[in-house]
């Protein structure tokens, strides 16, 4: 997975509410790092258990003889440890021109190093026991490995950052958990947190099939990555195929580890729990720098799930026991490049450079180096629409903003006021048909990281091709009289009813760009935030349930973090349906034990109906400048 890969990230400073971008903004971009040569080395590292694991070391030319002492940056990783000098200026340019000793780790059972690996391996060793062989996890192997470095690299300063994006995220957030004293900073970058309750493999219930597929295969067929890449459209594949269990067959994959707990584990068992890192956060033991995209087509919950468990014991008082977020508009890892734009949408400026510039480094120099320089207070956030930086005390921000609540509403409209009618005249109400499933991005589909897929920015992808299909809902302001902006975590809180006994609900809030707006964006329909909800979990996680049928039903679930302005001239839309094919699998519609295996007379087609009444008034929950 090649964006899995990258291992720098980057905050930004934020800035006012000004439409132009600010002076500093400009002047980072104006500050190009000076190139610095690096010289690698490699090592096998032994853990408490006796297994070796392999790094990639870089430093500094020269540091070495002249003594100059430098801080380590390590990036564990299960897409192989490498590098070198020119790879380390040009992903890494800020930390790389200040000089560091980078490290590069392949993570047990993959690629260089020996072990036997385990996705998302749980934690099981007792906080403070350090020497147990029999309790090993990622937060032992980092701790042993930080504790080799220091005594192994001469002229390290005795202080150790641990950052990376993805897995490397998740590991990051290990690094800093019962983390060896050393290790004064770490950066979770889009960290897989949960994969179940909204990271990698589900989201509330519903199984991201067509990644769930690629992800399983490339990580645990070999000790290196094996690539999917179909040259058939996936939808096709998936559909012939009916459930996973007949995908996975077809694949010769149903034996894989993970695959199998998929086949055979579908809701939220121990199994997915012990994996959840959030649990686990209870305290900060080290400065923590959470960053994430908008747009993350991957592992968007993690961060703000991250940040969230860790800001409730961050009072603000010690800056070494510390998280601070920052939200951009960004993709998967996104933000190691220029940022400027994200498929269509152009966002006037390079904000990964900024963020790079003005937040990652020096949050590193400030505590790896005690270099002045890092002021976040609490969260950066790009508002997209507005396109300017924003600085906040909270996320989601308390200070300037008003919970609101935005309606379905009559004649397929939305509004800020509470409807009125009653559930006979305030319904719409569509046909779900599991043979004919509303696609997750436009076809052909290709395999996630296929040769010439469109995965990454597809959660951008402009929404007409979808919208006007008969089997979705679909809510409109009129065009916006003034420029509207709405702020924090989305919360959809649906009243449908289905006429099976089991769906899906998806949601999606989008601005609707006007007809005249410039090329390409005349007419684009964006979506800003979006989310699924499997109906069987609406009671319990653990526990799936039939949906009664033809029962109004409250369904209340996150759509995620956003921060975006809706500018005069646009549209607010709001879009509901019950298929996201293939990135999610099919529900039947019908109840049954276990969809991975659901036989073919489950799959029926169903009439689902979403109110807008008194009694039954779906909204979405957000917030709102205050006036």
């Amino acid at each position: 997975m090649t964006l899995r890969a990258i291992a720098l990230s980057g905050l930004l400073l934020v800035a006012s509410s000004a439409a132009t971008v600010p002076a500093w903004a400009q002047q980072a971009e104006e500050a190009k790092p000076h190139a610095r040569s690096y010289v690698r080395s490699e090592a096998m590292i032994p853990v408490r258990d006796g297994v070796k694991l392999h790094v990639v070391i870089l430093r500094p030319e020269g540091s070495e003889k002249s003594g100059e002492a430098l801080p380590i940056l390590i990036t564990r990783t299960p897409y192989g440890a490498g590098g070198n000098s020119d790879t380390v200026n040009a992903s890494k340019p800020e930390l790389a021109a200040s000089g560091y000793i980078f490290v590069q780790a392949d993570i047990r059972g993959r690629y260089g190093s020996e072990g036997q690996f385990v996705m998302n391996r749980p934690l099981v060793h007792v906080p403070g026991n350090r020497t147990d062989p029999k309790l090993i996890d990622e937060s032992s192997d980092t701790y042993d490995t930080v504790a080799w470095l220091l005594n192994n690299l001469p002229n390290n300063n005795g202080r150790v950052g641990v950052f990376g994006v993805s897995y490397p995220g998740f590991l990051s957030m290990m690094a800093g958990i019962d983390h060896h004293p050393a290790v004064k900073a770490i950066s979770p970058q889009a960290p897989m947190t949960n994969i179940w309750i909204g990271d990698d493999f589900f989201h509330n219930g519903a199984f991201r099939q067509t990644y769930g597929f690629d992800y399983v295969q490339q990580l645990e067929r070999a000790k290196d990555d094996q690539r999917v890449s179909m040259s058939e459209d996936t939808f096709d594949y998936f559909l012939k195929n009916r459930n996973f269990e007949g995908a996975a067959k077809t694949a010769k994959m149903e034996s894989l580890p993970t695959a199998k707990a998929f086949l055979s584990q579908p809701s939220y068992t121990r199994f997915w729990k012990d994996m959840a890192v959030e649990p686990h956060l209870t305290r900060i033991e080290v400065p923590t720098l959470e960053v994430g995209g908008w747009w993350d087509q991957e592992d968007m919950w993690g961060t703000q799930a991250e940040y969230a468990a860790l800001r409730t014991h961050d009072t603000k008082q010690d800056p070494q026991h510390a998280v601070f977020l920052v939200l951009g508009p960004w993709n998967h890892g996104g933000w190691a490049g220029p940022g400027r734009k994200l498929g269509a949408v152009d966002f006037g400026a390079n904000t990964g450079e900024q963020y790079r510039q003005t937040i990652e480094a020096p949050f590193f120099e400030f505590y790896l180096k005690d270099k002045p320089g890092f002021d976040l207070r609490d969260t950066a956030s790009f508002r997209t629409g507005e396109d300017t930086w924003h600085h906040y005390d909270v996320w989601p921000p308390k200070t300037g903003f008003k919970a609101a609540k935005l309606y379905l509403a009559p004649q397929k409209g939305l509004s800020f006021t509470a409807p009125k009618g009653d559930d006979k005249s305030s319904v719409v109400s569509y046909v779900a048909d599991p043979a004919d499933p509303v696609p997750y991005r436009a076809r052909p589909i290709q395999s996630t990281y296929g040769n010439g897929s469109k995965w990454r920015p597809w959660l951008v992808e402009d929404q007409r091709f979808v919208t006007s299909r008969k089997d979705t809902a679909v809510f409109q302001t009129a065009a916006l009289d003034k420029d509207t902006t709405i702020t924090g975590d989305i919360v959809a809180d649906l009243f449908a009813a289905t006429t099976g006994s089991d769906a899906d609900w998806i949601v999606k809030l989008i601005d609707v760009y006007p007809d005249d707006a410039p090329a390409p964006m005349a007419g684009y329909q964006l979506m800003i935030v979006d989310e699924i909800f499997r109906g069987r979990y609406n009671n319990s996680f653990e526990k799936p349930q039939a949906i009664t049928p033809s029962q109004v039903t409250e369904y209340k679930w996150s759509l995620h973090g956003a921060d975006h302005t809706f500018r005069k001239g646009h549209r607010i839309l709001v879009q509901v349906q019950s298929s996201w094919f293939p990135l999610y699998d099919r529900n039947p519609q019908t109840f049954v034990e276990n969809i991975m295996t659901a036989p073919a007379d489950a799959y029926k087609a169903q009439t689902q109906s979403i109110y807008f009444s008194t009694a039954h008034p779906s909204h979405l929950e957000v917030l709102v400048p205050a006036e």
